[in-house]
C-alpha cells in the first residue's frame, strides 16, 4: 500500500522572501470527503488534474493513493462539488538530499507559508533549512482540508 510520510513546518517569512527560488506552481484543491477515516481531494496542480485519497494518519504516516485525471474534469469537480477550497503557489526547493515543497497560501489563507518534506521512513534523518520554523506536522489546523473549511484570514497567520 502506498504511504505518505511527511513532516510540516511553518516558514520564516523574511528568510523565505530573501531566498532565491524557482518559479512556483499554482495549486487549487478541494475536498469531496473529509471524514476522520479518509480524505478525498481533487487538485489542479499547474496544468494537470489529480484525485487523491488519503487514509487516517498514524504519526507522520498515512496511506495515499493519487491518480492523474484530465485537468478539465478536475476544474469541473472543483466548481461543482467542492465549495471550500484552498489556493496556493507551490515551490519545489532542493535542500541537501531532499526536495522541500513550500506552499505559499493565497486568498483566504494569505500570509501562511508551510514547508513539507516527504520521507522514506519515519526514522529518516534530514537537515532543516534555516527558513523553517515551528513543526506543525501533528497540528490539525495545518491540514489542507481544515484550511479549506477554516481558513486563516489575511494578516493573522500563525508565527513561525
Amino acid at each position: 500500500m502506498p504511504k505518505e510520510i511527511e513532516r510540516k513546518f511553518l516558514v520564516d517569512k523574511p528568510l523565505w522572501e530573501a531566498l532565491a527560488k524557482p518559479e512556483g506552481i499554482p495549486v487549487r484543491q478541494g475536498y469531496l470527503s473529509t471524514s476522520p477515516q479518509c480524505n478525498i481531494r481533487v487538485r489542479v496542480y499547474g496544468d494537470k488534474g489529480f484525485i487523491t485519497i488519503k487514509g487516517k494518519a498514524s504519526g507522520i504516516s498515512r496511506e495515499e493513493f493519487e491518480y492523474e485525471i484530465p485537468k478539465a474534469d478536475a476544474e469541473e469537480i472543483l466548481r461543482t462539488f467542492t465549495p471550500p477550497q484552498t489556493a496556493k503557489v507551490r515551490y519545489l526547493i532542493p535542500y541537501r538530499s531532499h526536495t522541500w515543497e513550500v506552499d505559499v497560501f493565497i486568498e483566504e489563507n494569505e500570509g501562511l507559508i508551510v514547508a513539507e518534506i516527504e520521507l522514506g521512513s519515519e526514522e529518516e534523518s534530514f537537515v532543516r533549512p534555516d527558513w523553517t520554523g515551528r513543526e506543525v506536522t501533528e497540528d490539525p489546523r495545518y491540514l489542507n482540508s481544515n484550511l479549506a473549511k477554516n481558513p486563516i484570514r489575511s494578516g493573522h497567520p500563525p508565527s513561525a
